[in-house]
């Protein structure tokens, strides 16, 4: 029987990360991307090129930009600067409701194809805050969707208990480094590979890849023994 995923797929560090482990785990991989109006249009194209890249032949753009016009935050409005987090509350950078349409939206075409699993980027360990990262929230959507469909579906979170520095480790264990590295688009500016150095996402980001250099041989090590138990 063939093995078909689905992914969320942004064509940033984390997603682009999940979908290279994927690769060699499943027969068929499917990719979709959200064009929800986010101010940093590039993602998209990016997307678009490393999937081809990597590979995969079915790569979906999907129309939602209903969302922009519900969710508001500085990545759905050009008009509400990009703050940096404060670590108090929720981020202006977060979108309401977005992986909850993207994760509903993956699982129905999961359904369609007959994908066994939809595999989304999302990380509790070293995030920005967003409530739709947690694990518990995505165990309750995978139980509401398997209940809703009638239909066997895992969501995966292969980086749910990753921190960024073991996440460049993960990229490392494939050979995929500098394609992370230089390829995706990470950046709530829009800016490729490193980034703008500025925004919450780059800092992160950053500071994940400086702790891997660090400790590249341990964690790369540490990383193989879990994933070949």
């Amino acid at each position: 029987m063939t093995r078909k995923a689905v992914i969320v797929f942004s064509g940033g560090q984390d997603s682009t990360t999940c979908l290279i482990h994927a690769l060699p785990l499943y027969d068929e991989i499917h990719c979709i991307t959200f064009d929800y109006g986010q101010r940093q249009r590039a993602e998209i194209e990016v997307a678009q090129q490393l999937s081809k890249q990597l590979g995969v032949k079915v790569h979906k753009v999907l129309d939602t930009s209903l969302l922009n016009e519900l969710a508001i935050s500085s990545l759905t409005r050009d008009h509400i600067p990009i703050a940096r987090s404060t670590g108090e509350g929720v981020p202006d950078t977060f979108v309401p409701g977005r992986n909850i349409l993207f994760l509903t939206l993956a699982s129905i075409y999961a359904y369609q194809v007959g994908a066994e699993a939809v595999i989304t980027g999302v990380c509790e360990t070293d995030f920005s805050g967003y409530p739709d990262c947690r694990d518990e929230f995505v165990k309750a959507m995978n139980k509401a969707i398997e209940l809703g469909m009638d239909y066997k579906l895992r969501v995966e979170t292969p980086l749910m208990w990753l921190n960024k520095a073991e996440t460049w480790a993960l990229a490392d264990y494939h050979e995929k480094l500098d394609l992370v590295r230089c390829h995706t688009l990470t950046c709530y500016n829009g800016m490729m590979g490193s980034g703008c150095g500025d925004c919450d996402a780059c800092a992160l980001r950053a500071k994940g890849l400086s702790e891997f250099l660090e400790s590249r041989a341990e964690l790369v090590q540490s990383l193989k023994t879990k994933l070949e138990l």
